[in-house]
């Protein structure tokens, strides 16, 4: 990936005092449910500068691709995945992949939202509308993917989430996301939270944490009252706010701990050699008519990430 960097110096001034990205794992509840935690104000700045997105359209890729880095504790050793969100409405869906090693990338379906008025609040329902959702996984050494996919009908990105964990998974999934804008439309804070329930991983009798003997349902319900005073992650951010101190203040009663610390970037694998080599093993055809006509340099462009690669003839 090429990296655009980002212009705006007075962004720039608040992103240096910030602290930088990071993902927390962490589990609760004797290990009954995990979670994770993700300063992304960095990370949805540099899509952002990939892309060259517009409000609207940093905001639904922004809050996908922080739901796609919420992902990475529910992969196993080597995967890859790709998550396709495809609906009816004016923004039409994504793709975002999301990989074992840390990196995400993706791409918004239409490049500029359309907006018949003024937005007045960011509810994105009216942009998404309703639709399919695949999560393709590629195992390591698998030469095809696993694909699983369902009907979608919230209109909402982490919502229908949640619904794909339930149906395809069967697995209790909560994703709360959250971007803070300032008056000049910058991105000054951003993050996700994602929990998740284990199963069969009870309690222990005499443990500190009194939730050996409550049922799953009974715990579930405790951690959704957790979920929903769950401040603002966009505006926590924003003010320079710890991981940790969010973790062990909102999941207190569960006694959380936290595992381990991820990198996660927004980031991508494509390079100039890559589409090189792409290019020379098109049909003799097809090359002959690129050395004869051109144009020179070829343009690629990377649809993940919105690199641009100049390949002189010369090269092919």
């Amino acid at each position: 990936m090429i990296k655009a960097q980002i212009q705006d110096q007075e962004l720039n001034a608040h992103l240096q005092r910030l602290p930088k990205d990071d993902m927390v794992v962490f589990v609760l509840a004797d290990g009954r449910a995990r979670g994770a935690l993700f300063h992304g104000t960095h990370f949805v700045n540099q899509m952002r500068a990939q892309h060259n997105t517009g409000i609207l359209e940093t905001m639904v890729l922004g809050q996908a691709t922080l739901c796609g880095a919420l992902l990475l504790p529910t992969l196993k050793g080597k995967e890859h995945v790709t998550w396709r969100y495809e609906v009816d409405g004016p923004a039409q869906g994504f793709s975002v992949e999301v990989d074992s090693t840390g990196y995400i990338r993706g791409y918004l379906f239409t490049d500029n939202i359309p907006v018949e008025k003024p937005l007045e609040n960011w509810d994105l329902s009216p942009f998404l509308g309703t639709g399919t959702m695949s999560m393709s996984t590629l195992f390591e050494g698998d030469k095809n993917p696993y694909v699983s996919s369902i009907q979608i009908d919230k209109r909402n990105i982490a919502q229908d989430l949640v619904q794909f964990f339930d149906q395809s998974v069967q697995t209790k999934t909560a994703f709360n996301t959250g971007i803070q804008m300032d008056k000049q439309g910058r991105v000054i804070g951003a993050g996700g939270l994602f929990l998740q329930l284990m199963p069969d991983m009870g309690g222990t009798k005499g443990s500190k944490l009194s939730t050996a003997d409550i049922s799953d349902d009974q715990l579930i319900d405790k951690l959704e009252i957790a979920f929903k005073t769950l401040p603002s992650l966009g505006k926590w951010f924003s003010e320079g706010q710890k991981l940790e101190d969010l973790v062990y203040g909102l999941f207190r009663e569960f006694k959380p701990s936290i595992a381990l610390h991820r990198d996660v970037r927004f980031d991508c694998p494509c390079s100039k050699d890559l589409y090189l080599n792409h290019i020379k093993n098109l049909p003799a055809q097809e090359l002959s008519d690129i050395r004869k006509n051109g144009p020179d340099p070829l343009e690629v462009c990377c649809r993940n990430c919105s690199s641009v690669y100049r390949i002189p003839i010369s090269e092919i």
